[in-house]
């Protein structure tokens, strides 16, 4: 299997995010017409709208709400200045197309799971059975595998 970088973090030992590099990798939209009622639950969650449960066709939970047929949604509005949840809510706009994606962490995102991160790397070095335990060096998911590495001297 042929791995691929997708971001890269550098964190001091303080646990504040130094840099970071998001590799361009592909967009993962999904865009379907909906009949009444949906069947997706759809949250607002740190002024976005997401999928909180239910998956089908290639949208899963976490999937942030891009469009309403053709109309970009930011945050919780349409283009036209209308509310985004307000136009699922009513049947009279059905059918309905709408179109999900993974969303894209910001920069305060990426600073807050830098220091989680960091600070998970911490209690796991300090919890460890083996002495001298260098933390997590591998947290392995369905989805994705997370290294941890370290430098020897504390610099780059």
């Amino acid at each position: 299997m042929v791995g691929v970088i997708y971001s890269v973090y550098v964190v001091s030992k303080a646990g504040g995010l130094i840099f970071h590099y998001d590799h361009k990798f592909s967009k993962v939209e999904v865009e379907k017409t909906f009949s009444y009622p949906l069947e997706l639950v759809l949250e607002c969650l740190n002024k976005k709208i997401v999928v909180s449960f239910g998956q089908r066709d290639g949208i899963k939970v976490g999937h942030r709400l891009l469009g309403i047929n053709g109309m970009e949604v930011t945050g919780r509005q349409l283009e036209d200045g209308r509310d985004a949840m307000e136009v699922i809510e009513n049947k009279d706009n059905y059918p309905i197309s709408i179109k999900f994606g993974r969303p894209k962490l910001n920069t305060n995102e990426k600073i807050f799971l830098a220091s989680m991160f960091h600070s998970l790397y911490a209690i796991a070095s300090q919890l460890s059975p083996e002495v001298q335990s260098s933390g997590i060096e591998v947290l392995e998911a369905d989805t994705f595998k997370l290294h941890c590495f370290q430098t020897l001297t504390g610099f780059i």
